[in-house]
C-alpha cells in the first residue's frame, strides 16, 4: 500500500519585513504600481504567517500582476499555491521566479516538490540532487520526504530507504521523518519495521493523524484488526475531514464483522469524497450484507457506470437486484460479468440462481454445470444443481447431486432436508425420516421440516411420533393452518376427539384470517393507487373496505389516515392515528 505523506511547506522567509521586494532585473515602470506591489507583498506575507493561505494567494497574485518582473512575487505565489494543493499552478510561478533568479534555493526546493507532486519525477530528482548534501543549508524535512518519494516512484527504493534512514538517524525527534520511513517500509511490506516507525512517530506527536492512519493500515496487514480499529478511530478524531481515514476504518470494521459500525464510517467517507468509487463500493457491500439492498443498488450502479468491466461490481449489483426480486434486470449484468471472468464459478452460480428466480430451469442448470467445470467440489453448486433438477422432476439426477452436496458439507441442513422431501415424494418413507431428522439435528428451528416429518410419520402410521413432530411444527409456525390440519387428523386417529376439534377450529380461524388479510391487502393496494391519483373519495372507500376485512391491517389504517388528512377530515384522521398507536402497542412484544 502506498502511503500519502503530507508535505508541509513553509513560505519563503523573506528578510527585511520593511523592505520592498528586491531582485528585479528592471524596476517597474510605474512607481505607483511598485508601491502597491510592495503593500500587497507585505499583506500577503502577514496573511501567510497567520495561516490565511487564500488571502495570501490573492495578495501575491496582485503582486505579480502589478510587478511581474520581480521574482520574489512569483516565488511567494508559487509557494502558497503549493501549500493550497495546486502544484501545477505553482510550477509556472516558480519556474518564472527561477528564470529571473536561478540561484534561489527556496524556489528550487519548492519547484522540486511541485514536480514530484505532479509526477514529473526526473525533473524533481534533478533539482533535489543538486540541493541535497549542502550541510550549510540542508533540505527541510518536508522537502526531503518529497525527494525520497520521487526516488521510490522511479524504482530507486533501496536508495530512498537508505536516504530516509539517514535522515531519521540525524533527526530522530522529527515525527514526520519516522512516518515517512514507515511508509517506505510499508511499501516494501516490511510490516514489523513499518509498525516500529509509525509507533515512534505517534510517540513523538500523539496528535499526528496520518501516523495513526498508517499504523492502523499496517495493523490490518498484520491481521490485528482490533488494534487497527483503535488507531483508525483515533485518526478520524484527529483528521475529521480526511475521507481516506474513514474509508480505512470502514474496511477494518467490515473485515472484523462489524458491518453496523462500518456503514456510518463508510458513509462519512462518501460524503467527504463523493468521487471516490472505492468508498461507494465498500459502503454498498456493507449495506448489502446488512440486507439493505435498495440502498446498495444505486451505489453499485455508480461503480459499474464508471467501471463497466469491473466483474465483482457487476456481480454484486446483479446479486442485489436478485435479492430485491429483480432477477430479470440481473441476468444481463451477470452475463457481462461472465464475459470478464468466464472461469469464475461464483458468477456462474449466481447467474443460475437468477435464472431459478425467473423459473428458467434449463438455463439455471446450464450455469450450475458450467460453474462445476471450474469448481467440481463446490457444495453450493452441487446443491443448487440438485435443487434445479428436482424442480425439473429429474429425481434420480437431483438425488445424486444432493447426495454429493451432503457429502461435501455434512454440516449443512439443506441437502438432507431436500433429500427428505425427495424421498417422501418417491414413497421411501424410512429414508425420508432419516434425512429429515438429520436436517432437524442441524437446524431444529425449521418448522416446515417438522411439519413434513410429521406427515411422513403419519404415512407410516407412527402416530405418536407424528403428533410429536406436528406439535413442534405448530409451536414454531403457530399462524400456518396446514400443520394444525394435519395434527387434527393425527389426533383424531388416536381417538383424541376434543383436541382434534380444537386444532381444526384453530386451522379454520387461521384460514379465515389469511383470506381476510388477502382481501384487505388487495383493497388497501387499490386505495394507495387511487390516493396517488388524487381520487380521495374512492381511496377512502377502499381503505375502509380493507379494514372491514381486517381491522388490524396497519397499512390500510395508515392509508386511511393519510387520505382523510388530505381530504381535510382532520378529526377522523387523528382518530385513525390513535387506533394505529393502540394496535402497535398491542402487537409489540412485552418487555
Amino acid at each position: 500500500m502506498i502511503f500519502a505523506v503530507p508535505i508541509l511547506l513553509a513560505i519563503f522567509c523573506m528578510a527585511g519585513a520593511q523592505a520592498a521586494p528586491t531582485g528585479a532585473q528592471t524596476a517597474p515602470a510605474n512607481p505607483m504600481a511598485l508601491k502597491q506591489a510592495d503593500a500587497a507583498f507585505h499583506a500577503g506575507l502577514a496573511a501567510a504567517q497567520s495561516g490565511d493561505l487564500a488571502a495570501a494567494r490573492d495578495d501575491f497574485q496582485r503582486v505579480v500582476e502589478l510587478a511581474p518582473e520581480i521574482p520574489e512575487g512569483h516565488s511567494a505565489l508559487g509557494s502558497i499555491l503549493l501549500q493550497l494543493g495546486q502544484p501545477a499552478q505553482a510550477i509556472a510561478e516558480l519556474e518564472t521566479a527561477l528564470t529571473a533568479r536561478p540561484d534561489d534555493r527556496s524556489a528550487q526546493s519548492n519547484l522540486a516538490v511541485a514536480y514530484e507532486q505532479t509526477r514529473a519525477y526526473e525533473k524533481s530528482l534533478n533539482l533535489f540532487k543538486s540541493l541535497d548534501g549542502d550541510a550549510a543549508d540542508p533540505l527541510s524535512a518536508a522537502a526531503l520526504i518529497s525527494y525520497v518519494r520521487a526516488l521510490a516512484a522511479t524504482g530507486q527504493g533501496d536508495l530512498a530507504l537508505a536516504r530516509m534512514q539517514k535522515a531519521v538517524s540525524e533527526n530522530s525527534g522529527d515525527a514526520t521523518l519516522h512516518d515517512a520511513l514507515g511508509s517506505l517500509e510499508a511499501q516494501r511490506q516490511d510490516w514489523p519495521n513499518a509498525e516500529i516507525q509509525f509507533t515512534a512517530a505517534i510517540g513523538l506527536d500523539a496528535g499526528f493523524g496520518d501516523a495513526h492512519e498508517h499504523l492502523g493500515v499496517t495493523l490490518i496487514a498484520e491481521q490485528r484488526l482490533a488494534e487497527a480499529i483503535r488507531e483508525l478511530t483515533a485518526a478520524t478524531q484527529l483528521s475529521p475531514r480526511n475521507p481516506a481515514v474513514f474509508l480505512e476504518l470502514g474496511k477494518a470494521l467490515a473485515a472484523n464483522g462489524e458491518d453496523e459500525k462500518a456503514a456510518p464510517a463508510l458513509q462519512k467517507a462518501v460524503e467527504l469524497a463523493p468521487d471516490v468509487l472505492d468508498a461507494k463500493y465498500q459502503l454498498a457491500l456493507v449495506l448489502q450484507r446488512l440486507g439493505q439492498n435498495s440502498q446498495a443498488i444505486p451505489l453499485f450502479r455508480q461503480v459499474v457506470e464508471a467501471q463497466p468491466r469491473n466483474a465483482p461490481a457487476l456481480t454484486n449489483l446483479a446479486l442485489a437486484l436478485v435479492q430485491t426480486g429483480k432477477s430479470k434486470e440481473a441476468v444481463p449484468l451477470y452475463r457481462r460479468a461472465i464475459a470478464e471472468a468466464p472461469k469464475d464459478p461464483l458468477v456462474h452460480q449466481d447467474l443460475g440462481v437468477a435464472y431459478l428466480q425467473e423459473s428458467d430451469l434449463d438455463d439455471a442448470i446450464t450455469e450450475f454445470r458450467a460453474g462445476l467445470q471450474f469448481a467440481p467440489d463446490s457444495y453450493e453448486l452441487h446443491y443448487n444443481l440438485g435443487f434445479a433438477l428436482k424442480l425439473k422432476d429429474d429425481l434420480p439426477a437431483a438425488t445424486g447431486e444432493l447426495q454429493l452436496a451432503e457429502n461435501l458439507n455434512p454440516q449443512s441442513p439443506d441437502p438432507p432436508y431436500t433429500l427428505g422431501i425427495l424421498n417422501m415424494q418417491a414413497g421411501r418413507f424410512d429414508e425420508a425420516v432419516r434425512q429429515l431428522n438429520l436436517a432437524l439435528q442441524l437446524r431444529p428451528g425449521n418448522g416446515d421440516a417438522w411439519a413434513i416429518l410429521g406427515s411422513v410419520y403419519k404415512q407410516q402410521n407412527d402416530l405418536p411420533n407424528a403428533e410429536r413432530a406436528l406439535r413442534e411444527a405448530v409451536r414454531l409456525l403457530p399462524d400456518q393452518p396446514g400443520a394444525h390440519i394435519t395434527l387434527a387428523g393425527v389426533l383424531a386417529a388416536q381417538g383424541k376427539k376434543d383436541e382434534s376439534a380444537a386444532e381444526r377450529k384453530t386451522a379454520a380461524d387461521l384460514t379465515r384470517a389469511a383470506t381476510n388479510r388477502q382481501r384487505a391487502m388487495f383493497a388497501a393496494n387499490t386505495g394507495k393507487l387511487l390516493l396517488q391519483q388524487g381520487n380521495l373519495p374512492e381511496a377512502i372507500d377502499r381503505f375502509q373496505e380493507a379494514l372491514g376485512s381486517d381491522p388490524n391491517y396497519l397499512d390500510a389504517r395508515r392509508g386511511l389516515a393519510d387520505a382523510l388528512t388530505r381530504a381535510g377530515r382532520t378529526a377522523e384522521a387523528e382518530a385513525e392515528r390513535q387506533k394505529i398507536a393502540a394496535i402497535e402497542k398491542a402487537q409489540s412484544p412485552s418487555p
